[in-house]
């Protein structure tokens, strides 16, 4: 037809125009349109890719992506949007290859080498992600997001200083979004490695950032950046409440599930993508393992790496059904809950990374549920309950979180009965001394703070005896700690140091440990419940975070309430009585060894009781049609 261009010409203002007024439907009709009567156009393939996407219609947004690459390999825009249409749908080793495939000869601008950078990022390519961000500063040195992609690169290298340095840069270029970003990534890194020079103004600074944070800012924003900070509760709430409201913008949901809902079991699904060698399927195997088959039918909804471990393939032996989700979007997950009929949907991530909980902002199940993997409230409304228990989320705190709390009657962490309990290697053999009390605290570095050692600096004078004995996360850390103590009157004959091992053999060692001295306002968690397992008292000062109550729930869940001091004054002469008292901390000890399969924190067939009596609270107020409340511990 000769008229063919000029009517695709009109289907395609057309549908620029339903773009512009956020028609997404019409916008994709249109398009489709102009690709019928243009089939070679590979612009109108492109805006088609653009539409699909807005309209939620990710395959096809790819397909056409694809077609408008076909037929222009060398349009570097085809070839980014492609390549983030991929990365919407975690298929990152794909659009890096998307990149690769681009014609040697094609011109590049800054954007593309940064798209680029990303990519490769993201798909765990990091010495090639590093040129191509070296690439793109080359066209624009001063380009802030670069920097911070780059430092970002250099943190998972394990390249601290590098990382900081980009992050210092990203902070001096930028004094918006970007800005924000880089500050909370400086103040963890230099709390990572103990470079606390700058950490108090650049905390500050965040701190007055995110007071400041919009939609957009809080979007991007992590609220596990406030974990380890003086933030307020008022504060996680506000940012994780930001970042939701920025991740599920758009998102409509589903239409209420049928009833009556099909006959049988509770159906439990949880999406997370730690289902491997990682600390959340370590906790949760034997609760798995333990949970009632007749009652409650269990699937997992898995975006997680496969790395072949035994915990792994426990978690999946332990349940009903395995659905792999990572290359589906959010949608189609939401969608294949709904499917699947489960009652219940537990998010086990919050705001982690590589957390996808916004799946649940489209409402796939009656009742949903925020879990043991972020310990803080989602300031997400779509969220039903987070699961606590009396100390950790007191009543009392019901305003620190959009959830209703829901109280297990004990400590809200499950555990491993089976986890293993080795015999302790000698002191000798560790570089312990035989003859000193040792106290320890294994936390990873970014939870110690210039405060945390003014109280260790103080327990130590007080108790000649005593030695501290921590891991070295990295070389920067013990340097800096090490000159931290010193300048506290703490020789480096007093503090001892461990390596990174295995699980079996970190247990091992932690038997030789007298007392582990916890941090706030980020505690010990899983480390906790470790020392604990292995006979080591914990002693603890609980705060007004979820984050900082962990310990203080342990303790207590070990018959040891006494151990969660009340302030910093009761924990320095707690910790230092202690040390001069061999006779009874070796009676703390004893209780745990002795008590330990019978302490409600090691009871994991108690546990799976009260938990799936608590899903079953959960489950009849739905049935019944009552809205969700807070569930006190029963």
């Amino acid at each position: 037809m000769k008229d063919a261009p000029t009517r695709a010409e009109r289907h395609r203002q057309a549908g620029l125009k339903a773009l512009q007024a956020r028609q997404w439907p019409a916008a994709v009709a249109e398009f489709e349109r102009a690709a019928r009567l243009a089939p070679a156009d590979a612009a109108v393939q492109l805006h088609l890719a653009g539409a699909c996407a807005r309209a939620g219609r990710q395959d096809d947004a790819i397909a056409a992506a694809r077609r408008s690459l076909a037929l222009n390999p060398a349009h570097a825009m085809a070839c980014r949007a492609l390549a983030e249409l991929l990365i919407q749908q975690n298929r990152c080793a794909e659009a890096a290859a998307v990149f690769d495939e681009f014609p040697a000869d094609a011109p590049r601008d800054h954007d593309w080498h940064n798209a680029r950078g990303n990519a490769l990022f993201l798909a765990g390519r990091l010495p090639d992600a590093v040129d191509a961000f070296f690439q793109a500063l080359a066209l624009r040195i001063d380009a802030a997001l670069v920097h911070y992609r780059l430092g970002l690169v250099f943190k998972d290298m394990h390249m601290t200083r590098e990382a900081t340095e980009c992050f210092r840069t990203a902070v001096s270029l930028d004094d918006g979004r970007v800005r924000a970003l880089a500050l909370s990534l400086l103040v963890h890194e230099g709390r990572q490695t103990c470079d606390w020079q700058c950490t108090g103004q650049d905390t500050a600074a965040l701190l007055a950032a995110l007071d400041d944070a919009d939609d957009g800012l809080g979007q991007l924003l992590s609220p596990f950046a406030l974990l380890a900070v003086d933030a307020t509760p008022a504060q996680q709430r506000r940012i994780g409440m930001l970042r939701t409201r920025g991740l599920t913008r758009g998102v409509v949901p589903l239409p209420p599930p049928p009833r009556p809902r099909r006959p049988g079991p509770i159906r439990v699904g949880y999406l997370s993508n730690d289902f491997y060698q990682h600390a959340t399927s370590v906790l949760m195997a034997e609760l798995l393992e333990r949970r009632d088959g007749q009652r409650f039918h269990v699937t997992l909804y898995s975006h997680s790496p496969d790395d072949g471990s035994a915990v792994a393939a426990r978690v999946r032996a332990a349940c009903d059904a395995f659905v792999d989700v990572t290359h589906l979007s959010n949608a189609a997950v939401a969608q294949r809950m709904r499917a699947d009929g489960i009652d219940i949907a537990v998010d086990l991530k919050g705001h982690t990374r590589g957390s996808r909980f916004e799946v649940l902002a489209h409402r796939p199940a009656p009742v949903q549920v925020a879990y043991l993997g972020y310990p803080a409230t989602t300031g997400a409304d779509f969220i039903d309950y987070l699961i606590g228990d009396p100390v950790v989320t007191p009543l009392a705190h019901a305003a620190n979180y959009s959830e209703h709390i829901a109280q297990l009657p004990h400590s809200y962490q499950p555990n491993d009965r089976h986890r293993a309990l080795p015999a302790a290697p000698t002191r000798a053999s560790l570089g312990l001394p035989d003859d000193a009390v040792v106290l320890c605290c294994f936390n990873q570095t970014y939870k110690i703070s210039p405060h945390m050692l003014d109280l260790w600096a103080r327990i130590l004078h007080g108790a000649p005896r005593a030695v501290l004995w921590m891991l070295a996360w990295n070389p920067h850390a013990r340097a800096n700690l090490t000159r931290e103590l010193t300048a506290r009157g703490v020789p480096e004959a007093r503090v001892c140091w461990g390596d990174k091992r295995t699980l079996s053999q970190h247990i091992a060692r932690l038997r030789c440990a007298d007392l582990f001295l916890d941090t706030w306002p980020c505690n010990a968690h899983t480390t906790a419940s470790e020392a604990l397992w292995a006979g080591v008292p914990v002693l603890t000062v609980p705060g007004a975070t979820f984050a900082s109550r962990v310990a203080a729930s342990l303790v207590s869940a070990c018959g040891l309430p006494e151990l969660a001091c009340a302030d910093d004054e009761a924990y320095v002469d707690m910790a230092t009585a202690l040390a001069n008292e061999p006779a009874t901390l070796a009676g703390l000890k004893a209780h745990l060894d002795a008590q330990r399969l019978q302490l409600p924190l090691f009871d994991t067939d108690r546990y799976a009781r009260d938990y799936e009596a608590m899903l079953q609270r959960m489950f009849d107020r739905a049935q019944a049609g009552l809205p969700p409340e807070a569930l006190p511990a029963a």
